[in-house]
């Protein structure tokens, strides 16, 4: 079983920034394993924010996030990041860590943070 906890949430204007943290734990957590983003906004589809595989070598981000939005992680606190610059009102949604063996198969999820971008 895996834990995801996720902070670094809130209210932020636009243009402003914000850094999403996720710590995993649990007996069967798994360093090698992919960590990501999804978020959901409010009548949207859930989608895959941004990924990154266990040695960071390899991230992968959706369309409308790229040039803004960078994916790290630290493999030796277990925790993966989201740093969030240039926000826009369009970013608002909550934002779940996910993680498993490979970005076609995530098999534990945080519950969330709310991400709020006033214009």
């Amino acid at each position: 079983q895996v834990q995801l906890v996720e902070s670094g949430g809130g209210p932020v204007q636009a243009g402003g920034s914000l850094r999403l943290s996720c710590v995993a734990s649990g007996r069967t957590f798994r360093t090698w394993w992919v960590m990501g983003w999804f978020r959901r906004a409010p009548g949207n589809e859930r989608e895959l924010v941004a990924s990154i595989t266990s040695t960071g070598g390899t991230t992968t981000y959706v369309d409308s996030v790229k040039g803004r939005f960078t994916i790290s992680r630290d493999n030796t606190k277990n925790t993966v990041y989201l740093q969030m610059n240039s926000l826009k009102p369009e970013d608002t949604a909550v934002y779940s860590c996910v993680t498993g063996p490979s970005s076609s198969s995530w098999t534990s999820w945080g519950q969330g943070t709310q991400v709020t971008v006033s214009s």
